[in-house]
């Protein structure tokens, strides 16, 4: 669900005025947060206002009208800033729909990737955003660059910054940017994002493509199968049914079950549509996405090649923000987010992480009791740490799945498209057979008069 930004104001118990802002997928959870906040920190609350969206016209100086849109907590505050900047405010209205939409992929690979290239030619980060949101062509990515700016020029820490658009950024994207600009190496980090970014939306897109053309062939194929056994076969050997002609064994079962579809039709569609409803709102939940993620990596050749890239991300991700020292718990945490496998991640949260923390066990013996991480990750990480390097073997085990995947995911392509092709080739065979059967239905003249009386 999206969240929103709302600012509340308030009087402390001294008689100070209090203001600050939370985030809320709503006005009325934002209240209940802002009450929670004056109960603790003992203050009356007062207003609370959601930053929406509002649409202005200004005049230059020139005499140029220009129309824009920006977000604010009211129209005042932005004709406020606009008046400070020389211009003539015309107008200012709020939007009547103000829908949060992500910012498309693309979008945000390449505002990740062209940040990290600049940052390499040590540009500093205000003028990478300055210069990037002219470039981007998403109003929902140009509204969070611009917020960003604002956010970080007046004094805001970048984590607490990138977080506030998490869920437009993403949570992983949020966190990895939020922390570069602390990291003493933010080109680094931006590489390593962008890298992610680039490698999960390739993998995204070659898994489209391989099974979106195989989807629509069997869809067509079974509407056409249906159509001929349903309609076309029984004009053609429904002739036969008149007479007192034994039929063969496939043509008097197919014109039952076309005959069984004419009584029954209604309700069999109908349960069809209601089981695919269900499995698609099933699978949207986070009950579904739970069980869909951990019976996927169970499925025989597609769910191995599926677990090994989930395993990369993490070893990706935990090599990025691993330090030799220090808690690394919340860097666990955040690989096992980023995976994109809910199963992996509860049990990475639910099991290594307890143990670790709670029985203070070794991050070996912790990742392999929760039985979602492959032997041969295991075996790297059991090697790093017995070396003191455990960040260059969990880099080492990304490298070498991300070589393996590339590999295996054309070989899995290949073998879809096979299993598609068998599939029509039987489809073929078995319409071939029925319809042999009828040209071999030879009727007698008897049969016929018979079958006219």
């Amino acid at each position: 669900m999206a969240v929103r930004e709302f600012r509340f104001s308030g009087i402390s118990q001294n008689g100070q005025p209090v203001q600050g802002t939370v985030f809320a997928p709503s006005k009325k959870s934002a209240q209940n947060k802002v009450a929670a906040l004056a109960d603790k920190h003992g203050f009356r609350a007062g207003a609370v206002q959601q930053r929406s969206l509002y649409a202005y016209k200004v005049r230059h100086p020139n005499g140029k009208i220009v129309k824009g849109e920006q977000k604010a907590f009211s129209a005042e505050e932005i004709s406020g800033a606009l008046g400070k900047m020389g211009l003539e405010v015309m107008a200012v209205n709020k939007k009547l729909f103000d829908v949060q939409k992500k910012p498309p992929r693309q979008d945000m690979i390449m505002f990740v990737r062209l940040s990290a290239n600049l940052l390499k030619e040590k540009l500093p980060f205000d003028e990478v955003l300055n210069l990037l949101v002219n470039d981007v062509s998403s109003t929902s990515l140009k509204q969070v660059i611009r917020d960003l700016n604002g956010d970080l020029k007046s004094g805001m820490e970048a984590q607490q910054a990138f977080m506030k658009h998490q869920h437009m950024l993403g949570k992983f994207t949020a966190y990895m940017l939020g922390i570069a600009s602390r990291s003493g190496n933010m080109s680094e980090i931006y590489e390593a994002t962008a890298r992610f970014l680039e490698r999960q939306n390739e993998f995204k897109k070659s898994v489209k493509s391989a099974m979106v053309t195989p989807a629509i062939t069997i869809a067509v194929l079974m509407a056409a199968f249906v159509w001929y056994v349903w309609y076309i076969f029984p004009q053609t050997a429904g002739l036969f049914e008149g007479f007192n002609v034994k039929l063969p064994p496939i043509t008097a079962k197919t014109l039952a079950f076309s005959h069984w579809l004419d009584d029954n039709y209604v309700w069999v569609f109908s349960l069809i549509i209601l089981v695919i409803i269900g499995i698609v709102v099933f699978a949207k939940s986070k009950r579904g996405t739970f069980f869909l993620h951990k019976w996927l990596i169970r499925i025989p050749v597609v769910g191995s090649l599926l677990h090994k890239l989930n395993i990369e991300i993490f070893c990706r991700v935990f090599a990025v923000l691993y330090s030799g020292s220090g808690d690394n718990i919340n860097v666990i945490k955040i690989a096992a987010e980023a995976c994109g496998n809910s199963y992996i991640e509860h049990r990475v949260k639910t099991v290594t992480v307890p143990m670790m923390v709670a029985q203070g066990a070794e991050l070996v013996r912790s990742m392999e009791a929760s039985g979602v991480f492959t032997s041969m990750a295991l075996a790297r990480f059991r090697s790093g740490a017995e070396t003191g390097n455990v960040r260059a073997s969990a880099l080492q085990m990304a490298d070498y799945y991300e070589a393996e995947t590339t590999l295996k995911l054309r070989s899995t392509i290949e073998m879809i498209q096979t299993v598609v092709a068998i599939v029509i080739t039987i489809a073929i065979m078995f319409l071939t057979i029925i319809s042999s059967e009828i040209a071999l239905i030879q009727p007698s003249s008897q049969d016929i008069m018979g079958g006219q009386m």
